[in-house]
């Protein structure tokens, strides 16, 4: 991709897409965001250099306008709202506009734990062989911002994180090294028909994630394990799929006894090694306040 070329993000106000975006406005690429009416997360985009369309993956049509004259398209699909019906409209769309597509897909493909059959991102990327896009696909650990949307509201309350499994490891990946692998697979070719495997540099507990949080905002928090159930019925009640709740259980489960692999796919592919959760929890710690 030229700086005269134009590339479109889907799903830009989540953790990747908002850093994905300032990265690609930085190359110097005419950049696009589609985004839900009336999203009340649109204050996370650069106020200049993007052009904001709205849309909405579940009405595949809704989409044209934004991708009308884009050469390369970021997607990221929220699990909670793919659509065996639609997302087959959705890529053929794409295909129609674009020459290349990166999609943000999941570690659990790579191990094999995700299944096409689980309609989620193992469908997609099955999906996305079959059209005749330049595709890549960014199989990623936890996000770190992860650790905020599930210790913050409970260390601001008691200092004590109640959840199952403190002893899964995980080797969490800032989303703002995922969105510099994304860019670079959007603006060059010769990341085209891979499967990048994307971690963070190191393997931490989450009980070794809250301890370091607790060392950067000075103050003194634990860890309680509680039961799987629990969390799957709390996990179930705010939205989640029930299969997709209990595999990501069973997952974690897993991690306590054989920790999640490292890769150094960050760093060969933008020529620097990935953040560290310190790094990441010190940029936001105020979050944890």
């Amino acid at each position: 991709m030229g700086a005269d070329s134009t590339a479109l993000v889907i799903g830009a106000t989540g953790n990747v897409g908002p850093n994905a975006v300032r990265q690609l406005i930085g190359e110097g690429v005419t950049t696009r965001a589609l985004l839900l009416p009336d999203d009340p997360r649109a204050g996370r985009l650069p106020a200049e250099g993007v052009e904001i369309f709205h849309g909405d993956l579940a009405d595949p049509d809704s989409l044209l306008p934004a991708l009308e004259g884009v050469d390369a398209v970021l997607l990221m699909w929220p699990f909670f709202t793919l659509d065996v019906e639609t997302a087959p409209a959705v890529l053929a769309h794409i295909e129609r506009h674009a020459r290349r597509v990166v999609f943000v897909s999941s570690i659990g493909v790579h191990i094999g734990y995700e299944h096409a059959d689980n309609n989620c991102h193992a469908y997609l990327e099955q999906l996305i062989e079959k059209t005749g896009l330049a595709w890549t696909f960014l199989q990623t650990t936890g996000f770190t911002a992860n650790a905020r949307l599930s210790y913050a509201a409970q260390i601001k309350a008691t200092g004590v994180v109640r959840s199952p499994y403190g002893a899964a490891a995980r080797s969490s990946i800032h989303e703002e090294d995922v969105a510099a692998v994304a860019v670079r697979a959007l603006t060059g070719g010769d990341l085209a028909g891979r499967r990048l495997v994307i971690t963070g540099p190191e393997v931490l507990t989450q009980v070794e994630q809250v301890r370091i949080i607790g060392e950067l905002i000075g103050r003194e928090l634990s860890w309680q394990d509680v039961p799987a159930e629990a969390a799957l019925n709390a996990m179930v009640g705010a939205g989640w799929p029930p299969a997709y709740a209990s595999g990501a259980l069973d997952y974690f489960s897993q991690l306590t006894e054989e920790p999640e692999l490292v890769t150094t796919t960050v760093e060969e592919v933008i020529g620097r090694p990935p953040r560290t959760f310190r790094e990441w929890a010190a940029e936001f710690a105020d979050d944890f306040r």
